[in-house]
């Protein structure tokens, strides 16, 4: 069997608020593999951002065993572990928002050569990345002279082009209309199974969540 890229078991999560002691996770275990994809659902606040925050490094687990890309991570952060986590955020995990969480100062295709040049995969790739999501032609523009949808293109482009053995995406087609947002699906799920990364998605659409090869359900808020 294929060593898992995640390893998930018993993950737990609580948050005080009001004096109120609430679950954003309670007791989750998953494992994930290369090539595969697995889709969070469930109703706002109910943990997906949280878990992804977990597994980018973002933010620590109070119980159970998280192992990603062969390392084994505490509960506790350390000076040691936020630097590894940085390292992987760099170089093998890439992150998708919703926002596209692009770069207002630099084109697009600066965006994809800057990813490029932190993560050490060749910059000169940058232009054909643009290419294969559709937005070749808009490379020398900034975000905001873009759609929603070529932003998230973009994005999406920035992430592969880092050559990440994890992609995480956070909701990144909730804030476009249903067509653009089908359209970006297609190219995130296509570009996955492609280039054989593993990929968590969290997601309210629950038709693409059903296109990936695991799903979660992690219900409403509390």
């Amino acid at each position: 069997m294929p060593v898992p890229l995640i390893s998930a078991q018993s993950l737990e999560k609580t948050y005080v608020s009001g004096g109120q002691r609430i679950t954003a996770l309670g007791s989750l275990s998953f494992t994930l593999s290369k090539g595969e994809s697995l889709s969070l659902v469930g109703r706002s606040g109910s943990g997906k951002s949280t878990l992804l925050n977990i597994l980018c490094g973002l933010q620590s687990v109070d119980r159970g065993e998280l192992q990603v890309l062969g390392h084994r991570f505490p509960g506790s952060q350390s000076e040691d572990t936020e630097s590894l986590w940085a390292r992987l955020r760099r170089q093998r995990l890439g992150v998708v928002f919703q926002d596209a969480n692009l770069m207002p100062a630099l084109t697009l295709l600066e965006s994809i050569q800057l990813r490029c040049h932190l993560a050490g995969t060749p910059s000169d790739q940058a232009p054909g990345w643009l290419e294969k999501l559709g937005i070749g032609e808009l490379g020398n523009r900034y975000p905001d002279q873009v759609s929603g949808g070529q932003r998230q293109r973009a994005a999406i482009a920035m992430v592969f082009a880092m050559n990440p053995e994890v992609i995480l995406a956070d909701e990144p087609t909730g804030s476009l209309d249903k067509h653009t947002a089908d359209a970006v699906a297609d190219l995130l799920l296509g570009m996955q199974k492609e280039r054989g990364c593993a990929l968590v998605l969290a997601t309210h659409d629950l038709a693409l969540a059903e296109r990936c090869d695991q799903l979660i359900d992690l219900g409403s808020a509390g």
